[in-house]
């Protein structure tokens, strides 16, 4: 499911330059399609965590989402219009919490011992999606091809990902669904929700994951026009640095799936903090094209802990209430969409070279504000030398 998340995204923003040709879209309009699909799709997606429960009703939630999620991939490729376009990609966001991030709650319900090692495969599943959504676009169109025969490619992958869900979901539900359904208690209520998400800690980890995506995708954004406007790349080798980026990104995914099975995740996401606060200054420092690239391959490795470990750490604060995890999640991403705009504000105030100083901020920040407490090993793991999650003295 992630990696056909990832691979529409990549899709689509790859086919972006052919659908504003195609549908004569102003440059407004481009900006609407990212940022009112962001805002109104997070706040549509906000009641989903909650309303889905557990077991029986959270697939339920999950089979719908599904079907939402493959048929806005296909209005997007029948679309016509900037208005059919703009609720295409709007119905998305929501559809794509039910279907995508609701499995993955699920995920991280069923082995709760394990969730550092499950959400860093979960993000490599991501990356390969992402690398193969541009290579899709280009090789339909190297065979003649248009951007909605790529997006159709992309809603045949999810419905074949659907109908998998519905082949093996029954059995996946009764073997880990069904049993944590037995033993959440359901949705609190509001105000016990607050004391339960107040005691658990799980407000900073939630504060660091925002953080963290100034180095993660804002990055990646404005990377491209850094590297022409500051760096005094071409248009052409500023596509390589993203190219690089993407690239190095998929790597540090693979290592960190082998490096968590080896080493505790408190103490990788630590490590990637401190190389983090060296690399950061930096890219932004280092004179020259080459060692730039090279500089940017190594933070983008430095980084690949941030997103997974921190996910799993926000699951692991709040055991049983997943549904609740999602929704926090989806809130908080709605507050961190204005981490782009501050970068933009500061850049259109003091120069682009500034603004991506200002980032190297960003690992003091993880290294200052603790993940979360730790939690003492479960039974499951009792006697195994490596675990994703406890860590007694951090």
């Amino acid at each position: 499911m992630e990696l056909a998340d990832e691979l529409f995204d990549g899709t689509k923003s790859a086919a972006m330059p052919l659908i504003r040709h195609d549908l004569s879209l102003s440059y407004a309009q481009v900006g609407l399609l990212a940022a009112v699909p962001l805002l109104i799709g997070g706040i549509l997606e906000l009641p989903v965590g909650i309303a889905s429960g557990t077991g029986k009703r959270r697939r339920r939630f999950i089979l719908i989402g599904g079907l939402a999620f493959a048929g806005s991939v296909l209005a997007v490729g029948f679309a016509g219009s900037f208005a059919v376009l703009l609720i295409a990609l709007t119905v998305f966001f929501p559809a794509s919490g039910a279907f995508v991030s609701l499995t993955q709650s699920e995920l991280m319900d069923s082995a709760s011992e394990r969730q550092a090692q499950h959400m860093a495969r979960w993000t490599l599943a991501g990356s390969v999606g992402a690398v193969l959504g541009p290579l899709l676009v280009a090789a339909v169109l190297a065979s003649g091809g248009g951007w909605r025969q790529a997006v159709f490619a992309v809603a045949a992958a999810a419905f074949l990902v659907w109908l998998a869900v519905v082949a093996v979901g029954d059995q996946h539900l009764r073997r880990a669904g069904q049993v944590q359904a037995d033993e959440d208690a359901g949705w609190p209520g509001w105000r016990a929700a607050v004391g339960i998400v107040r005691a658990s800690g799980v407000l900073r980890v939630l504060l660091l994951l925002q953080v963290a995506d100034l180095l993660l995708d804002v990055l990646t954004a404005f990377l491209a026009i850094y590297l022409v406007t500051v760096a005094g790349a071409s248009p052409s080798v500023a596509a390589l640095g993203v190219a690089v980026r993407v690239g190095a990104g998929l790597a540090g995914d693979v290592l960190l799936v082998r490096l968590l099975e080896r080493c505790d995740s408190r103490r990788v996401l630590r490590a990637s903090g401190w190389l983090a606060l060296l690399l950061s200054p930096a890219f932004v420092l280092v004179p020259g094209l080459g060692p730039k690239l090279a500089v940017l391959a190594a933070l983008t490795l430095a980084t690949a802990p941030w997103y997974p470990v921190l996910t799993a750490e926000l699951y692991g604060g709040l055991p049983g209430r997943s549904g609740l995890a999602v929704t926090l999640s989806s809130g908080a991403g709605l507050i961190g969409s204005l981490g782009p705009l501050a970068v933009g504000l500061l850049a259109e105030s003091f120069g682009l070279s500034w603004a991506m100083t200002a980032l190297c901020a960003v690992p003091v920040i993880m290294l200052g504000v603790p993940a979360g407490r730790s939690r003492p090993p479960s039974p499951a793991m009792a006697g195994r030398p490596v675990s994703g999650t406890e860590d007694s003295d951090e």
